[in-house]
């Protein structure tokens, strides 16, 4: 009966403590509240997201551990990832049984799971063990409940690669990363065990409380019909005493809830830095869920001052900024850096800073293009660290040294390899890229020669192209910014080499060989290989028609004038895949999220749906953009439509829901839209609000009739980030149809290449 009593207790606290966390009242829902970590768990075809548990922009993040929201198991309780789509770093698991039966992290068939961003809940119950946690910024606490009867309960601390060492009530170790990197936790346990080591066969060896190696594991034996054990432990990138520190700092008793309503606090005030009305409820969780994706990096390292740094090896004083990273830029500079330097300007100025320190302890001083806590892995294509530079310094952001970065960038561009995934120096196809302005392709027939290049992925020519010039072009106005005429000259001319690989008889860039011919035959769907690398990358040359980020203009002169470009970006929805979906997926695994040859799971294409401004049809845009958003955003399991990447996706979402677009980073504008909300309010990181404001206000009503800023007629599809940060409102009268006159006219067009004079 004691038994059943304990039971029935912890199950009422159990749901009290989760209703606590999850309904808050009818009346007062708060953005928190609308957050579902579950959307997008199951893939369309590669990664899910993960439903992380974390605070923003923290160096502790945990999901369970399983295959995706299908999976029948999960693998011990996780204690920290240290990279983004990451595996754990250390795993706790709790066990009732024999001892014969331990190993290093268990697999559970698990029930009654709850995911919040601040709070996790899961039933185990194949052993009947309840499980509640909540994390910190660097440390987090589970509260564990065991079924009371006749077997002791123990707790599992593993690591994969490293050691561990028990001691009374505290577990402490380290794991090794890659790069001699590690990661160090401490652990307390609000009881004394009345055994603790090494498992040895059938017992746990006392006398060997300290392990090392590859999935070595340490048990700690508890009090027969115990029914509750709290663990709270800290982690650090320093030493195990750093982790004590920082959990010493952080939660101080073994109060959970406490740790989660503080949690949910943080998450509350960061998500209510956007404030959205209307009556779509859905539109409200699908919002507030990217919101919540874009604070999943980059994550702030920072220990009481200090920071291990991956990229050479050593400790260093922060000086009062924070040190941040594990940032895949090569998403992230479209749309997550850019919404930063409205909602978190120090943050993002931080994140700077922390790519200038990151590539001043690089041997080479080249800024890094995916860094990681194990240093940067330079995967995917392009340079793209200095769009940010250059898209925060021409939206107001001082507070980094710009002279510094353009050295790091000019290096990271002209002195390593373009040769996508490498990190090896320039070789002879960057020369050839020098002298000739594109990046060859293989001709027919050629084998592949060049060392520097990845044997998996390719040259990727026109993607390389593409991407560098737009560097070249954020290189050149960062020049401009600092008086250094004749580099700022040099690299904005070589920004126009897009036009090099522009096939002028097919208007689509095509890869081109080293004596200058195209390659031929060649269809723009599938004649590029596995993930399209032998021309592009991960995308077809459908998607990669419209890659000019920064002279869009020209672009739509280009292909043949407004009305061509209007129907090219038309024929791209139209084309249909032309396979069966097992073959052309085979081929394009990122090619996702399709409409037509468009893919909306992939971030080369984010700023197309926007283009059409340009050629003065801003009502498609409108159309399009609320489609895409309807047919591939969803709150639903398969809610993302390819690899979110910690915000590259939803990002997309943040702003397009809002409203407008940084089709260009490093152009301080926005194109606009189409809001989904009556009522958009930014708090910007100056103090002041922009408002994004519906008349006529339906969730079906997606067409722009006339707009207002700040009370006056505005009949331009575009505004700029001076504007944006003045405060003020953006007023739109919507309809249930096009009005095709509003903003239409050539003094309308968002500006290419640089802004008006006088802006």
């Amino acid at each position: 009966m004691k038994s059943l009593s304990v039971s029935r207790i912890a199950g009422f606290l159990s749901l009290a403590l989760a209703l606590s966390f999850t309904t808050q009242g009818q009346t007062a829902k708060q953005p928190i509240d609308y957050v579902n970590p579950y959307i997008g768990n199951i893939s369309h075809l590669l990664v899910p997201t993960y439903p992380t548990v974390h605070l923003p922009n923290s160096m502790l993040r945990v999901y369970p551990e399983r295959e995706n929201f299908t999976g029948n198991t999960i693998r011990g309780l996780p204690l920290m990832i240290t990279s983004h789509r990451g595996s754990s770093a250390f795993s706790l698991s709790p066990y009732q049984g024999q001892v014969s039966g331990m190993k290093s992290a268990i697999d559970y068939g698990y029930d009654n799971e709850i995911i919040k961003p601040y709070f996790y809940q899961v039933d185990l119950d194949d052993y009947n063990i309840k499980v509640q946690y909540a994390p910190s910024h660097q440390s987090g606490i589970y509260q564990i409940r065991f079924d009371a009867n006749s077997s002791a309960p123990y707790l599992i601390f593993d690591t994969q690669d490293g050691g561990l060492t028990v001691s009374g009530n505290t577990i402490s170790g380290y794991q090794l990363l890659d790069n001699n990197t590690k990661v160090f936790i401490y652990a307390e346990t609000d009881l004394k065990p009345v055994s603790a080591g090494e498992v040895k066969g059938q017992t746990i060896s006392t006398a060997n409380q300290i392990v090392q190696g590859k999935n070595v594991y340490l048990a700690l034996k508890y009090a027969v019909k115990t029914p509750l054990i709290k663990v709270r432990y800290g982690v650090s990138f320093i030493s195990a005493e750093q982790a004590k520190a920082n959990l010493e700092r952080e939660i101080k008793t073994y109060d959970l809830k406490a740790v989660a309503e503080q949690g949910r606090h943080v998450w509350n005030n960061t998500l209510s830095k956007i404030a959205v009305q209307g009556s779509d409820e859905n539109a409200k969780t699908i919002f507030y869920t990217s919101l919540y994706r874009t604070y999943e990096r980059m994550i702030c390292i920072s220990e009481d001052g200090r920071y291990f740094s991956a990229y050479d090896g050593k400790v260093h004083k922060d000086d009062g900024i924070p040190f941040y990273t594990d940032d895949w830029v090569w998403d992230t500079y479209r749309a997550v850096h850019p919404l930063r330097i409205i909602i978190e300007p120090k943050k993002e100025s931080d994140m700077i800073n922390s790519y200038l320190r990151m590539a001043s302890q690089l041997p080479n001083h080249w800024m890094p293009t995916f860094p990681e806590v194990t240093g940067d892995s330079r995967r995917m294509n392009s340079n793209h660290g200095v769009a940010t530079v250059i898209d925060a310094y021409n939206k107001g952001l001082r507070t980094f040294n710009l002279e510094e970065a353009y050295q790091y960038c000019k290096a990271g561009i002209t002195e390593k390899t373009l040769a996508p995934w490498s990190g090896k120096k320039a070789g002879v196809l960057d020369q050839f890229y020098k002298d000739k302005g594109y990046f060859p392709a293989l001709a027919t027939g050629e084998k592949e020669t060049v060392p520097e290049v990845h044997s998996w992925e390719k040259r990727q020519p026109v993607a390389v192209t593409l991407g560098t010039v737009y560097d070249e072009w954020c290189l050149g106005n960062i020049a401009k910014q600092l008086g250094k005429t004749d580099d700022a000259k040099y690299f904005l001319n070589r920004s126009l080499n897009y036009r090099e690989v522009f096939n002028p008889a097919t208007k689509f860039f095509h890869p081109k060989d080293a004596q200058g011919k195209f390659v031929e035959p060649f269809d723009y769907r599938y004649s590029s290989g596995i993930g399209a690398r032998e021309a592009y990358d991960e995308n077809n040359g459908y998607v990669y028609r419209w890659d000019v980020q920064h002279n869009i203009g020209d672009l739509v002169k280009m292909i043949g004038g407004k009305q061509a470009f209007v129907d090219g970006l038309e024929n791209m929805f139209s084309t249909p895949l032309g396979k069966g979906r097992p073959d052309f997926y085979h081929q394009f695994g990122d090619h996702t999220g399709n409409v037509g040859q468009f893919s909306m799971g992939n971030e080369p294409a984010m700023h197309i749906p926007y283009l059409y401004v340009y050629a003065g049809q801003p009502w498609r845009t409108q159309k399009r953009v609320r489609n895409l958003l309807k047919e591939w955003f969803r709150n639903d399991l398969m809610g993302i439509p390819g690899d979110e990447d910690g915000g590259g996706l939803t990002s997309f979402v943040v702003f397009s829901q809002i409203g407008f677009y940084p089709v260009t980073p490093g152009l301080p504008m926005y194109v606009i839209g189409s809001p989904t909300f009556q009522n958009a309010t930014i708090k910007l990181g100056n103090g002041k609000t922009f408002s994004v404001a519906c008349q006529n206000y339906s969730p079906n009503n997606k067409y722009i009739q006339s707009a207002k800023l700040n009370g006056k007629s505005w009949n331009k599809s575009w505004f700029t980030h001076q504007e944006l940060m003045a405060g003020g409102t953006l007023e739109l009268t919507m309809g249930e149809h096009p009005n095709k006159s509003w903003a239409s006219s050539d003094d309308a067009l968002p500006p290419s290449f640089k802004m008006p004079e006088g802006i």
